[in-house]
């Protein structure tokens, strides 16, 4: 195990990284992470509430992190999923150049099924699933016009694995990034871009009135713990990671991956309707 010593005291010296959602949560956590690692930032954030839709005025949460994290950080507020080639351009030109992106904006609303409503199916989708695709292709871009390495870590949740009821939008959308982030490590590999995902388990804004969050103490559970993980994927140490989603919960950081069964087999021809039944269990054990 590695001690506190052995730790790079700059793993991210002058590295430059985009964060979107970067007011509050896991977002600011994290931009207080990389900037203490000597990273540049440009900060994005729309600037709406826990259900996603605009403040009348912003809170000043953003501008407020980005003057105490100094003069290494830009930030642009209410920006939208479909710019994101614009303010990847802006935060590349202000920075001189990125080496990596990381999405964690997000909202949550909870609905069952049979009250949801078009608008917050095409909302969940919009941001966590659309706004990743064009953010990573904005980014990946950049990069390969640049001839540059660099990574992409886009934020999913557990629920793309497990489901959670009154949110199934958000759900599917989380199942999304997770195919995609699949998908698109397989294209970029050969050009050195990384895309992984990370599915958070920690205390904000968005979660904290789940009974997860009522159960364990105000402490624990905390955005520096996801955070943390987001900045290591961004990092030459986790050069080699590709494809992957990672959970983290507190202390604990695990893979979340697919399952196939071995299944079983039909001979000669088709099952039928009886077999299928008897042998339900081989099929999915």
């Amino acid at each position: 195990m590695t001690s506190p010593e052995q730790e790079p005291r700059e793993p991210h010296a002058h590295r430059r990284v985009l964060i979107t959602g970067a007011a509050g949560g896991v977002g600011a956590a994290l931009a207080r992470e990389l900037a203490a690692g000597g990273a540049r930032l440009a900060l994005v954030d729309a600037e709406t509430d826990a259900e996603g839709r605009p403040l009348a005025e912003g809170d000043g949460r953003l501008g407020t992190l980005a003057r105490d994290l100094g003069p290494a950080v830009v930030f642009s507020a209410r920006r939208d999923a479909g710019e994101a080639e614009a303010f990847v351009a802006e935060a590349a030109e202000a920075l001189g150049g990125l080496d990596g992106a990381v999405a964690c904006a997000g909202h949550r609303r909870d609905r069952s099924l049979l009250r949801l409503q078009d608008q917050d199916l095409a909302d969940a989708l919009a941001g966590p699933l659309v706004g990743a695709v064009r953010l990573t292709r904005a980014v990946a871009r950049h990069l390969s016009e640049a001839r540059r390495p660099g990574s992409v870590v886009l934020s999913t949740s557990p629920s793309a694995f497990f489901g959670v009821a009154r949110q199934s939008h958000h759900a599917a959308a989380a199942a999304g990034v997770v195919a995609f982030v699949r998908s698109a490590a397989l294209e970029l590999r050969r050009q050195d871009i990384r895309v992984n995902a990370v599915a958070p388990t920690a205390r904000s804004r968005l979660t904290e009135d789940l009974p997860l969050f009522q159960r364990v103490r105000p402490g624990s559970l905390g955005p520096e713990h996801p955070a943390r993980l987001m900045a290591y994927l961004l990092s030459e140490q986790a050069g080699g990671v590709h494809g992957e989603t990672l959970g983290v919960a507190g202390g604990r950081v695990y893979a979340l991956q697919a399952r196939e069964s071995t299944g079983a087999f039909a001979s000669p021809g088709p099952f039928g309707y009886v077999e299928l039944g008897e042998r339900w269990d081989e099929i999915v054990a």
